[in-house]
């Protein structure tokens, strides 16, 4: 594949309400990020995702966009975010935002004069069906529970994929398409680096709109209708009208798009540069998490996942994000969070093919904090999950256990800056708690301490972007090695003459394994041996390492 600068970055997301408060109102803002460059700057960064900053409601957080050309106020001006394109620009970094074009909120002026004229232009923005009953139109269940439909005033009902607030737009009309092409180049005009593009799989529906066969009294997915055919025809006309004629990134949130077609989304030619990689996102559905049967079931999806996406394109490989739980809760048993089982996930995923990306406090091992009650959970989604559950007869403990595993409000509470009050997060009350380790987790730590997480992700980063085997690390081929030892994810990327190898020992028991260490490039542990033809590992123990070949 011809070279392409978004390769050789590493992309730092941000989810601005709990990054840093700027003015003490308790939510994160643009000057709050501008305060910061420093600290971004210093970790290696060249390419920072911005959540959603426009002017929103904030039913889903900013997911719900009531004015794609404003920045919210909560988050500061129109202004501040010139500001801030402009001074990254000086640093060296582009700035992404998230695109969010499947769904607008209820409060866009479109879906507002949809509502007050049935017969206007922007009426057809949208999916409306009317029917003869007080039934909706069909069977589908929104992806935050519930029907897929809402009713109006007017007897008329609406399509949304996701929350009644967030009304899904009608791509099969040519006016809507315009509209937001002209909105996704101003943008770009403006000098943004790109976008990461939200939900993008679902912008083809089933227009027949018929209800699906499901068990009686259940509805029917409607993530399901992910990736439908006639996608290509939209996905095709949004880059030649908008991406192709800038030398931007583009992140496509592609679920549900299968192996075959992954070159479609992100080859050569692909819709996007990149789409994450959502196949090794979790071990949910993998019992004992932690023992040496999770982790080769985990390392069997990672694997098989990278062979068949380096034949056919680029992704982008993560760990966490502002839709998930932290890293450390995902992958290891409580009783295993430390340095060295939170560098280790940090040298598994970070030196895979395809463009890392860091989520903002993945870099000092923030971890999930837990909730008692629902009415501690902001999430929107966590709250129809909870009604939905208690419909179908689930216990209260047996959801709260749910939420305080997986859900999104995991990823979302503030940045931990420094021992201060509320983290150094802000001055007045944060939108959300901060997490009680604060006092031992925090950024101004761990800048401090050579030996802490951050100091090992800047390590990482420098090897990936400015060593003598950068190019191996980008653009190598990826080969899984020694299957064999159940408790060990290992890898060689190689690249014209030149090979690296990654060990990973994600177990609580030492490990010893045939490779022969000529130069170690990186590794969480000094106390490494390496005699006879084999290296020993300790529990918890990575390397990035140039291997003696006999």
């Amino acid at each position: 594949m011809t070279e392409q600068w978004w390769k050789k970055s590493v992309i730092y997301q941000i989810y601005p309400q709990s990054f840093k408060d700027h003015n003490g109102d308790g939510i994160g803002d643009l000057p709050g990020i501008l305060e910061k460059l420093d600290y971004l700057e210093s970790l290696g960064i060249d390419v920072i995702w911005i959540g959603p900053i426009f002017q929103s409601p904030l039913i889903d957080n900013g997911y719900d966009i009531s004015d794609y050309y404003r920045v919210n106020p909560i988050y500061g001006t129109d202004e501040d975010l010139e500001q801030l394109i402009a001074e990254t620009g000086r640093r060296g970094i582009k700035i992404i935002l998230d695109l969010v074009i499947n769904h607008c909120s209820d409060q866009h002026a479109w879906f507002q004069k949809a509502l007050q004229e049935p017969d206007s232009e922007e009426a057809g923005y949208f999916y409306f069906l009317k029917t003869d009953t007080d039934e909706a139109p069909n069977n589908w269940r929104s992806n935050f529970g519930g029907p897929a439909w809402t009713r109006t005033a007017d007897g008329r009902w609406y399509l949304h994929t996701f929350s009644k607030e967030q009304p899904d737009l009608n791509w099969e009309n040519p006016k809507l398409r315009r509209k937001l092409y002209a909105m996704i180049n101003w943008w770009l005009d403006k000098g943004i680096g790109g976008f990461r593009v939200d939900a993008i799989t679902f912008i083809k529906k089933d227009t027949t709109f018929v209800s699906r066969e499901t068990e009686k009294g259940q509805l029917y997915p409607i993530e399901n209708y992910q990736n439908y055919p006639g996608i290509g025809q939209f996905l095709t006309e949004l880059k030649q009208e908008t991406f192709q004629k800038y030398n931007c990134l583009t992140v496509g949130e592609a679920p549900g798009v299968p192996p075959e077609m992954f070159g479609d989304y992100a080859g050569e030619n692909g819709y996007f540069s990149m789409i994450f990689d959502f196949s090794w996102e979790h071990m949910r559905g993998v019992e004992f998490k932690g023992t040496l049967e999770a982790v080769s079931a985990w390392r069997e999806r990672i694997f098989k996942s990278q062979l068949q996406i380096q034949k056919a394109g680029w992704s982008a490989n993560f760990l966490e994000s502002h839709d998930q739980a932290r890293s450390p809760n995902k992958f290891l048993d409580k009783q295993s969070h430390s340095y060295d089982s939170i560098t280790s996930l940090a040298t598994l995923y970070f030196f895979l093919r395809g463009t890392p990306l860091i989520y903002q406090g993945q870099e000092l091992g923030m971890t999930n904090a837990v909730r008692s009650s629902i009415e501690e959970f902001k999430d929107i989604s966590a709250h129809n999950f909870w009604k939905e559950g208690l419909a179908l007869g689930k216990s209260e403990a047996e959801m709260l256990k749910e939420l305080n595993d997986n859900g999104r409000d995991n990823g979302r509470s503030p940045f931990q800056w420094n021992c201060n009050e509320h983290a150094g997060f802000t001055t007045g009350t944060p939108w959300m708690p901060v997490h009680p380790d604060y006092l031992t987790v925090n950024a101004e730590q761990a800048q401090a301490d050579e030996n802490s997480i951050l100091a090992y992700y800047k390590k990482m980063i420098r090897l990936r972007k400015e060593s003598a085997w950068s190019d191996v690390l980008i653009y190598g081929s990826f080969e899984p090695i020694l299957e064999q030892y159940p408790s060990l994810i290992a890898y060689r990327r190689s690249f014209e003459s030149k090979t690296l190898t990654v060990v990973c020992n994600m177990s609580t028991e030492p490990l010893e394994i045939p490779v022969i260490v000529k130069d170690c490039l990186l590794t969480n542990q000094t106390n490494y041996r390496s005699e006879g033809g084999n290296l020993k590992l300790n529990p918890y123990h990575s390397m990035v390492l140039e291997e003696s070949r006999m």
